[in-house]
């Protein structure tokens, strides 16, 4: 491991280099395994905290106002596991074929492949079994069309990993449209129609998430993060602010269309238009955080801001009465 590579992560690398009394540092400890051996390893490695994302399946039911329907909540709950699925085949994949220079990494090092907990064989095998059951499963379980969206998001994917990653903005869209076909599924699966409003203002908001994430590992690390994500050589700074702040825009903008072509019936209130306020206003906070260079990982500010969860709360709470016509 190089010298900058130590300096770009010192969290990271105190923990594998503690300080002696002298002041020098000691040979590098050797990776830490997950709990519960092969299993713990396993279930690590499909990164259970990631399905957090795939509550997007049930964002078209919930626009259309039937998730509150037995058959449209069954197939958004089915949705929800199969893609839950899918995403952990390519966790699979991913980890299998980056497993050399995870073993480098300070903190990567530590994965269930990497650290020699999961078999690098085995995860070659899992990974495939787990994207083809999911694609069969919906197409069983709910329609051509949805075992399509899923098809699509598996491949796409396992290509990202293999190839398109080092692509300079198609990266970015590709990581994005996995959010994107999230959203699609949800509708496909009840069978229900899908605005091309909605579409834009998840692709484009999927696109402020992963430029903003790659902005903050920029900002957080410097020119040495291109040493942690290689594809990050290839944007400057400026660029991927361009990015972020384009995308968010293009969002606004477009849920502003959409929440102005959703009917109100006889609703006293225009709900969904108000819901324009907690909306933008959860955006430029979570703007704060990507220009800080600290939504590095979506998830966790997502979980750990209570006024951004406060926002989005409101948020929901004027598009549901929106959508019941309160």
């Amino acid at each position: 491991m190089s010298t900058s590579e130590i300096e770009s992560a010192p969290e990271a690398t105190e923990a594998l280099f503690p300080a002696s009394a002298g002041g020098a540092t000691t040979v590098a400890a050797p990776p830490r395994r997950p709990r519960g051996g092969l299993p713990g390893g396993l279930l690590k490695l499909a990164r259970p905290k990631q399905w957090v994302k795939n509550v997007l399946v049930f964002a078209a039911p919930l626009a259309a106002g039937r998730l509150d329907e037995g058959y449209v909540l069954r197939h958004s709950a089915i949705m929800f596991v199969l893609f839950c699925l899918a995403a952990s085949a390519i966790y699979y994949i991913n980890d299998a074929f980056d497993v050399e220079s995870d073993r480098e990494h300070p903190t990567k090092r530590n994965r269930p492949i990497a650290s020699g907990a999961v078999p690098v064989k085995l995860a070659w095998v899992l990974g495939p079994i787990l994207g083809i059951a999911a694609v069969v499963l919906g197409v069983l379980l709910c329609n051509p069309g949805t075992a399509l969206v899923l098809g699509l998001y598996v491949v796409l994917n396992v290509a990202y990993c293999f190839s398109f990653k080092h692509v300079v903005v198609l990266d970015l869209a590709m990581v994005a449209s996995g959010f994107l076909f999230r959203a699609m599924a949800g509708g496909t699966a009840s069978e229900l129609p899908l605005s091309r409003w909605f579409l834009l203002t998840a692709g484009f908001g999927s696109l402020f998430m992963v430029a903003g994430k790659r902005y903050s590992e920029m900002v957080l690390m410097g020119e040495e993060a291109a040493k942690t994500r290689a594809s990050l050589a290839n944007y400057s700074i400026t660029y991927l602010r361009f990015v972020w702040q384009m995308a968010v825009s293009v969002t606004l903008l477009t849920y502003s269309l959409w929440a102005f072509q959703i009917p109100e019936g006889d609703s006293t209130l225009a709900w969904h238009q108000l819901s324009l306020i907690p909306f933008g206003f959860a955006f430029l906070r979570y703007a704060v955080y990507v220009d800080g260079g600290t939504a590095g990982s979506p998830e966790d500010v997502l979980l750990r801001d209570k006024v951004l969860v406060g926002l989005g709360f409101l948020w929901l709470l004027t598009f549901v009465l929106g959508v019941f016509h309160v």
